[in-house]
Parts: C-alpha cells; structure tokens; sequence
C-alpha cells in the first residue's frame, strides 16, 4: 500500500511540475509573442520617423517640384494647374450669387447674399439632390438637364428678394470635382469620369458649354462666371474673411493645395498679364513624390492594390482615406506574427479599408483610464472581444505613428508652399502675417492631426517666423468658396465699381 501512495505522489507531483512547465512555457511563448509585436511596434517607429532635417528636404523638394510644374506642362509630378483665378474676393462684393458643387453622387445649389464693404455673407440657403444611377453612365444631356432642372427648382422657389433686376443675370460660380483641362476662368474640357461615373458623350467637351445649353433648355437664365475646384474655393472662401490668406490646404479623404503666385513666376502662362499681376495655381500636390518621403512596406503594398499605383504618393500617406488602411496592415502583420489578438488572426483584419480613418481618431483620442473606446472599436469593426490594456495601449501607440507622420508630412508640404513664395525666412522690420485657409473632415476632426501639423510647422519656421502664421478653419470651399469666385468674376463688377 505505502509503494502506491510513494507512486501516487510521485505522479501527483510530476504532474503539478508538468502544469507548472506549461505554464511557464505559455508566459515565455506570451512574452516572446509580445518581444515580437514590440519588436514590429519599433521598426515601424523608426521607419516613419520624421526628424527635421528629414522635413526640411521633402520642402525643398517640394519647391523644387513646384519650379518644374510652373516650367512646362507635364514637367513634374505636379500638375501645378493654372486656375485663371486672377482675382480673389475681397470682402466688399455685394449682390445675390449662386453655387453649383458637383463633386460626386449628390449635388447642390447654392444662393448667397453678400452685403459688400464690412457687410459680409447676410444670407445662405442650400439644397441637395442626388443623381440617379442611371444617369451617372448616361449622356452628358440627360445629366446636365436633370442638374439644370433642379436648378430651375431652386430658383422658382425663391423670395422675391433675391430676384435680379431687369436685364441682370443671374451669376454662378461652378465646382466640377472631376479632371478638367480649364481654358479659362469660365470654360473647361472635361477629361475623364471618376468617382462611379462614366459618360462617353462629354468627354472632350467644355463643361460650362453643357451646363450652359441645359440652363438654357430648361428656361433658367443663369451665367457661370466662374469654373472652380473646391481646393481654390477654400482659398477664395479664406481671403473673403481675411486678406491675408495665401495658401489654402484641403485635408479630408484625399488632399490638395493651392496658393497665389506671381504670373512672372509662371513661365508656361502665356496669356496677358492680368491687372493684379497674380494667378491661383492649384497644385494637385497629392502626387507628389519623393526619394524623401519615409515609405514604408505598408505604404509600398497599400500603392501595389490600390486603383492607382504609383500615383498619389503623398496623398496615401496623409489623407483620410488611406490612415486607417495603414493601421489595419501593422495591426495584421502584429497579429499574423505575434498573435496578439489570439493564435486565430481575425478574419475581419484581413479586410481591406474596413478600419476608417474616423475609427483610428477615435481610438488616438481615447482618454479612458482602460481605453473602453478602443476596446469597443476592436470589437464592433474587428469583431475582436476581450483585448487586454496592454493590447490597447499598442493600437493608440500605432495611431500615433501612423497620424504624426501623415501629420507632419503635410506640415513639410506647406513648408515648402511657402519656401516657394518667399515666406519661410525673416524680413528685416517684420515678417508679413501669412494665413493659411485649411479645410476638410481630417482637419476638422481628428484633433491629435491638426494639433501636430500645426505645431509642426511652427517649429519648422522658426520661433520668430511662427508668430505671422496664422491657420484658419475656411469651411465650405467647394460651396460658399464657388458662390465668392462668382461675386469676384462677376461681368457686372465695372457697373458696380
């Protein structure tokens, strides 16, 4: 009986040192699985690192970008487009305009009123429509008569207020969010459909001209005085307000600059020297690429499956629509090689821009002592339960990464704007104020972003130069902004003068 007991116990025991082995075992593989997404956490750290010095030669070659853009067409990544906008808003318009934006499946019309010197925008009315499906791979009449005739609504609906004088038109201002070859202020050829449309009739075709046959094919009495895009209307909406708005910067799902240059600094304008010597150049800055740029393997396999390689560098790494799709790559690398989320990786992880970039700013902004948002993030989108805090913490730490160096990229883009303008250095008695009209969704709303961009650029300049610059919120570009370039163009500004 005792050689039983003697066995039983050597047994129990062998068997509470196998427990104890397994668990030290599952601690070592645990902490090895950790060392190795820290290890990940680190080398994407270091690969998006974006010190000063680094900042300061994407400027440059930024600058050097834009002097070749201004050179020839096509002679850089740049498209660095003329705008014909040689006269931005200067507060003292006066009279009712409209606004047309065209940027995608749903459309508006605008009507402003402006109340000329000190009396700014006294009144503002909008309305929305959507565009039939059927009409989006249509023709270019059936689109523009539907578009005229909820214009003809719009007008018929209003107060008598707003009627013109006898013999006045009415006076619109045009945003076209599609690629557009502008021939001037008020005409452009329609290059190619993007975004879901496609109408093989208009291609080639000016579309001030097809809007202009459709107003008049619904009776509406209406004139575009103005063909914009909303980048050069958030700069318009911007100096209405403030004259020393310069540059104007969209951050939303995609990205876009644009500036006020001096025409002999434009050796591929050819035309008359405008009366105020100036043109708005729209830069299309979202293509540009550089051997600075700190590219990682994410971003190289975001820009292989995407719509267009090798376009849009520098939009894929700090805009909107591309943040969270870096994200959600370092988090599959993280839980493909180091099993954080489980030995399972998520299925939901392997989805391609399933994480937005709304979700990625929540998540940075979580100040909960146990990261509860993150947590409820991880498992709404991700359908993944039960994530430690330590989990959490590496998620905020990668949203930091991922937003400072976007954020911080876009700082050097302006940087190099203003490098270009003659703006980046001291002047003797005082260096002029320069503003900076910044719009869209990214800038708006993730905090964390807009706070690094803007301190960013404050360091880069300098603590004497930093104090005249000056970033404002100019909402509405593509609506308000459309409305103000009308008012600016208007074939009536001689009469009132």
């Amino acid at each position: 009986m005792k050689k039983v007991t003697v066995g039983a116990a050597v047994v129990g025991a062998a068997a509470v040192c196998a427990v104890a082995a397994l668990i030290v075992n599952h601690r070592m593989r645990k902490s090895s699985k950790w060392g190795r997404a820290m290890a990940i956490l680190r080398e994407f750290e270091e690969k998006c690192k974006t010190q000063d010095a680094k900042l300061k030669q994407v400027a440059d070659a930024m600058t050097v970008e834009m002097h070749a853009g201004l050179a020839s067409e096509g002679g850089s990544k740049l498209k660095m487009l003329i705008t014909y906008v040689d006269n931005l808003p200067t507060g003292d318009e006066a009279g009712v305009f409209y606004a047309l934006d065209l940027g995608g499946t749903n459309f508006r019309v605008l009507r402003v009123q402006l109340g000329g010197k000190d009396g700014g925008i006294i009144h503002q009315e909008f309305a929305e429509a959507s565009i039939p499906p059927s009409l989006m791979v249509g023709t270019s009449d059936a689109l523009f008569d539907y578009i005229a005739a909820e214009l003809a609504k719009f007008v018929a609906a209003e107060e008598e207020k707003f009627h013109q004088p006898p013999g006045k038109q009415r006076e619109l201002g045009f945003t076209f969010s599609f690629p557009v070859m502008q021939t001037s202020i008020n005409s452009g050829t329609i290059m190619r459909w993007t975004k879901g449309f496609s109408i093989d009739d208009a291609v080639g075709q000016d579309v001030v001209g097809e809007l202009t046959k459709a107003m008049k094919r619904k009776g509406v009495d209406m004139r575009v005085s103005a063909l914009v895009n909303d980048t050069v209307g958030t700069l318009a909406g911007g100096k209405y307000t403030q004259k020393d708005v310069a540059v104007a910067v969209i951050l939303g799902t995609g990205t876009n600059a644009a500036y006020v240059e001096r025409v002999q600094a434009i050796p591929k304008w050819h035309g008359p020297v405008p009366k105020s010597g100036e043109m708005v150049i729209n830069m299309e800055w979202g293509n540009f690429r550089s051997s600075h740029l700190p590219l990682t393997e994410y971003d190289h396999a975001l820009d292989n499956e995407s719509l267009n390689p090798g376009e849009q560098i520098f939009e894929k790494m700090t805009s909107g629509m591309y943040l969270g799709e870096i994200l959600r790559r370092v988090l599959l690398r993280v839980s493909e090689e180091a099993g954080v989320f489980g030995d399972e990786v998520p299925p939901k992880l392997k989805d391609s821009f399933v994480l937005r970039t709304p979700d990625m700013s929540a998540m940075h902004h979580d100040t909960s002592p146990d990261l509860k948002v993150v947590g409820e993030k991880l498992k709404d989108i991700l359908e993944i339960s039960n994530t430690s805090l330590k989990t959490r913490k590496l998620v905020v730490e990668l949203c930091n990464i991922v937003a400072t160096r976007g954020a911080r990229l876009a700082a050097a883009g302006v940087l190099g704007i203003l490098k270009k303008m003659g703006r980046d250095t001291p002047k003797q008695g005082g260096s002029e104020r320069t503003v900076i009209a910044m719009d869209g969704g990214l800038y708006e709303h993730y905090t964390e972003y807009r706070m690094c961009l803007e301190n960013s650029l404050k360091d880069l300049l300098g603590e004497e130069l930093a104090t005249s610059i000056v970033f404002v919120h100019s909402n509405d570009g593509s609506g308000i902004g459309a409305a103000l370039l009308a008012a600016s163009h208007s074939m009536y500004l001689e009469d009132q003068a």
